[in-house]
């Protein structure tokens, strides 16, 4: 076990570290970071206190900077990395019937210019992976050609992975719905698969666990994009309803539990899967540095859990056909308690056994509280 949790690696999102909601109302919180230096601050805090977050996501336009080479260093100097560039085509009035997928060229060579910036960023960074998510699709049937927006996603598309370079990876995602209701242009993991085999070898497909119709067994879609090598990474996060985006493992550990055992079934705890984990929250109502401590440490107990799995006798059993024995196999690691052990296992990296605990003793929270006033606090509005 202790192999692979020495590597385990959880990339968090900078928008995590601002104010965020519904779209009824979104909440400021004291101590909200004001530029993207201070939330890469915030992420470098959770790595202090976790050992498992040592690189930070960037949004673009959210934390556009002058000079992302000084960024880069910035982050380095609070002993983390920058990490994937998420694009933005969903906000500008331009892109209300779409981005990669509009009918009018010109929206579609500023949504692909768009990408290209995000490029340059990754240049600049020494980031690997551009992520991809639309917000493309229609409200009514009739409204849009179908098989036309596919069509022109896959020639945006194209053009984008063109610009890439030899070390980086284009990773699209998908979401069955929202903000478009009667169809989204990527949905699905298929659709997803389809577009990004097209493309070549360095596009992968993103699983957002939040991404799911109620019911869906995300782990099976794991399994098969692992068993074809398409997985590029992950968007960790809770649903209770649809694209909650709650803190990983709150709503169901068990279904994290289980995508987990097809995580290490399928190799990609392996660095060199090249699969990335990283974290697709919005700490709507809780402060947020304590948000993201959990859910990384929620991720870090299921895969001890998962790592417990008996894999000889889960295969015995499976292949005697013994259906209750191969089910108990599984239930006797997920109901084991490992954060005992882990505990231990922290101590003994030089980490705090309760990093939860640790931070809410460290006064960091108080101290931003009182630096960060005035200005005006990152987040989105409503």
């Amino acid at each position: 076990m202790e192999p692979a949790l020495a590597s385990q690696a959880i990339e968090l999102p900078s928008w995590a570290f601002g104010n965020s909601g519904t779209r009824f109302k979104v909440f400021g919180t004291p101590g909200t970071p004001r530029t993207v230096q201070e939330k890469i601050a915030d992420a470098a805090t959770v790595h202090r206190f976790t050992g498992l977050a040592p690189t930070v996501a960037l949004h673009i336009p959210w934390d556009h900077v002058d000079d992302y080479t000084a960024l880069r260093r910035h982050a380095e100097d609070h002993g983390v990395a920058l990490g994937t560039i998420n694009s933005n085509t969903f906000q500008d009035d331009v892109y209300k019937f779409g981005s990669l997928t509009h009918v009018d060229p010109a929206v579609r060579q500023q949504a692909v210019d768009h990408h290209l910036a995000c490029i340059d960023v990754m240049d600049a960074t020494g980031s690997r992976d551009l992520k991809i998510w639309l917000a493309d699709g229609t409200n009514y049937p009739g409204q849009g050609d179908l098989r036309g927006r596919q069509d022109r996603l896959a020639e945006s598309l194209a053009t984008i992975y063109d610009r890439l370079g030899p070390e980086q990876r284009l990773v699209l995602e998908y979401k069955f719905f929202e903000p478009a209701f009667y169809h989204t242009d990527v949905p699905d993991w298929g659709t997803s698969l389809v577009q990004v085999t097209a493309l070549g070898e360095r596009a992968m497909v993103c699983l957002d666990t939040g991404h799911h119709a109620p019911g869906t067994n995300i782990e099976f879609i794991v399994m098969q994009l692992l068993r074809v090598g398409r997985l590029g990474s992950f968007d960790f996060n809770s649903r209770f309803y649809a694209d909650d985006d709650l803190i990983v493992g709150a709503a169901d550990p068990f279904q994290l539990f289980r995508i987990l055992v097809e995580v290490i079934r399928g190799g990609a705890m392996d660095p060199a899967s090249g699969v990335a984990f990283m974290l697709d929250q919005c700490h709507n109502v809780e402060l947020k540095i304590p948000g993201q401590i959990r859910s990384v440490l929620n991720v870090q107990e299921m895969t001890a859990k998962a790592l417990l799995v008996d894999t000889d006798a889960l295969a015995e059993a499976q292949a005697a056909g013994d259906v209750l024995g191969a089910n108990g196999i599984l239930m006797d690691a997920f109901w084991t308690d490992v954060r005992p052990e882990l505990a231990r296992w922290r101590e003994s990296r030089g980490l705090p056994a309760d990093p939860m605990r640790a931070y809410a003793e460290s006064g960091y929270q108080q101290q931003i509280e009182a630096e960060r006033v005035g200005g005006q606090q990152a987040g989105w509005g409503a």
